[in-house]
């Protein structure tokens, strides 16, 4: 009996974490928080979390993934899921490493800006200073 490949990896964006496993031997299945890809809306975010399964191209066939995604907005959770989907991809073919960071780092790397937090008594803005007056 052969014992099936487990990778679990994580991707980050903003406040959005993202947890992916993927599942050797499996019929090329993505799953987003339990919806098929194909299914997942708008469709500007589903191409986003494609590009990393489009690049590993028959890889990505032999293999089941599933992400669950928490936080953030949907850009920043499409952002998050497309990492970790990244991650697993290179974990389980190494080959696909140099792919990825030639197309896009951020498929192996996360980008960790945040929103800048406010600062009290500047009406919600983070840098701007108070107006002075010296007449």
């Amino acid at each position: 009996m052969s014992k099936k490949k487990v990778i679990h990896m994580a991707g980050k964006r903003k406040t959005a974490v993202a947890k992916a496993t993927l599942y050797e031997k499996g019929k090329g299945k993505v799953r987003v928080n339990h919806k098929l890809i194909d299914v997942y809306e708008p469709e500007m975010y589903r191409l986003k979390i494609k590009e990393p399964l489009i690049i590993a191209g028959d890889i990505s066939d032999e293999v089941d993934i599933e992400v669950n995604v928490k936080g953030g907005g949907v850009m920043s959770q499409a952002e998050a899921a497309r990492t970790a989907i990244g991650k697993c991809l290179a974990e389980y073919a190494p080959k696909l490493k140099p792919k990825f960071l030639d197309y896009d780092r951020t498929l192996l790397v996360a980008d960790v800006r945040f929103k800048e937090s406010a600062k009290p008594n500047r009406h919600g803005s983070a840098r701007s200073k108070k107006q002075k007056s010296y007449r």
